[in-house]
């Protein structure tokens, strides 16, 4: 069974806020130049940037949609794409990810309750800048690879932010918990 819309939206509806106030803390943390400087923050040589991290995260958080209707991802997705795959070449400060961010919050609040209906019995070719392809069905895809995507780029970029010494805990990570609280 297809995790649909009541699933996927919130979950990254909620994270994506959670990201939104982790790059405000590190703005109230750090002066102006130093918090715009942690874009280019790695946690290894090899991997991707904050910068690349964030763009990829709010990509994450819109391509499941297009790809389970089979329709093309749009040019602002295709843009994020090749930010987040050549960060030196693209300056991106905190206030553009913020940008990125509330762009994929406007879409996600934008879809309707309707949007994956009739789409769990799909197939997905995800095909790779390395050359790889997967076939995946419509449920393998958002359990193997939409949702973890989502969420290792997310963990990288708060894990990228603690290694900068922006003071984050595990309350920023699930601040949507704080509305469960038991009075």
């Amino acid at each position: 069974m297809l995790p649909s819309h009541p699933l996927l939206v919130p979950t990254y509806t909620n994270m994506l806020r959670a990201l939104t106030a982790w790059l405000e803390k590190s703005r109230s943390q750090l002066s102006p130049s130093n918090a715009d400087a942690l874009m280019s923050a790695r946690l290894a040589d090899d991997m991707f940037p904050l910068a690349s991290q964030i763009c990829f995260t709010c990509l994450q958080a819109q391509e499941p949609f297009f790809r389970l209707r089979h329709e093309p991802l749009p040019d602002r997705l295709n843009r994020l794409t090749e930010i987040g795959r050549n960060p030196d070449q693209t300056l991106v400060t905190i206030a553009a990810a913020q940008t990125y961010i509330a762009e994929s919050l406007t879409y996600l609040d934008a879809l309707p309750p309707d949007a994956l209906n009739g789409r769990g019995n799909c197939e997905i070719e995800l095909a790779l800048p390395n050359g790889m392809t997967f076939d995946l069905s419509a449920e393998d895809y958002v359990r193997d690879w939409a949702i973890p995507q989502f969420y290792f780029h997310l963990n990288t970029a708060y894990a990228i932010l603690r290694m900068s010494g922006v003071d984050l805990g595990k309350a920023d990570y699930v601040a949507h918990m704080f509305s469960y609280l038991r009075s």
